[in-house]
């Protein structure tokens, strides 16, 4: 693992590590690899960095995620179709929250003290907007990307600005954090975001520089926890969402 563990990635460390685990046929075609938990334990990483490599092997078909059941060994492909996850040009969907953690909880604490008046009425529209896509179901997350791009001009500091968009340029390019929505079916966690954004807004209402980065932290920390938990594979969907999942089938 020393050349990708070296480069700060550990989660292609720990892809390289399961890669390896699999060509050596620990697990066979078809079996079911351990949970996230016990892999964790077993490599003594976090179970994010897990999750992480996993979804790096899922899009080198080198495993198959199946919802509300777990992950499967596949069939070994021939090399010259395999991006092995050394060569892989993504940033984890987790390292991505952490470092958007760090970056948008300064960036609120500075918009906090320059925001106007304009750009204040703009976020409370932003957070309307993210309501109403949420309230008819229609996935949308316009509302939300406007919200925190609001938040970063509100500093009047395009370095500031250039650096939100870069990392919110990332996640919308990024094949591992489409992979990981992918397994996403419960949406009820967006009511969640929704009052945090709120909280978000209310410090930069008072103009309080801490309140405002506080509640950014906080907001981020919930969406990493949140996707930890709902992307899990032997996630269980709750039986609202299950049924409202049937009915939307059902008038396909």
């Amino acid at each position: 693992m020393t050349g990708a563990a070296n480069s700060g990635r550990r989660y292609l460390a720990v892809a390289e590590t399961l890669r390896e685990m699999l060509e050596r046929r620990r697990w066979q075609v078809g079996e079911r690899l351990p949970a996230e938990r016990q892999l964790a334990e077993e490599l003594d990483v976090p179970r994010a960095t897990v999750r992480e490599a996993l979804i790096v092997l899922e899009v080198e078909g080198r495993v198959e995620v199946r919802q509300m059941s777990g992950v499967y060994a596949l069939p070994a492909l021939p090399p010259a179709t395999v991006s092995p996850a050394t060569q892989l040009a993504d940033i984890g969907p987790f390292e991505l929250l952490r470092a958007r953690q760090v970056v948008e909880s300064a960036i609120a604490a500075a918009a906090a003290l320059t925001v106007s008046d304009d750009q204040i009425d703009a976020m409370r529209n932003a957070l309307s907007r993210e309501e109403e896509d949420i309230a008819e179901g229609r996935g949308s997350y316009e509302g939300d990307a406007t919200f925190h791009r609001l938040v970063a001009q509100s500093t009047q500091n395009e370095a500031l600005v250039a650096t939100s968009e870069g990392l919110w340029s990332i996640r919308g390019t990024s094949p591992l954090w489409a992979r990981i929505h992918l397994r996403i079916f419960d949406q009820t966690y967006r009511r969640q975001w929704t009052h945090d954004h709120h909280e978000i807004l209310r410090g930069l209402e008072r103009r309080d520089p801490e309140s405002a980065r506080a509640a950014m932290w906080r907001h981020l920390g919930n969406v990493a926890d949140t996707l930890l938990t709902v992307s899990d594979p032997e996630f269980t969907v709750p039986s609202k969402t299950a049924s409202r999942r049937r009915a939307l089938r059902s008038h396909k």
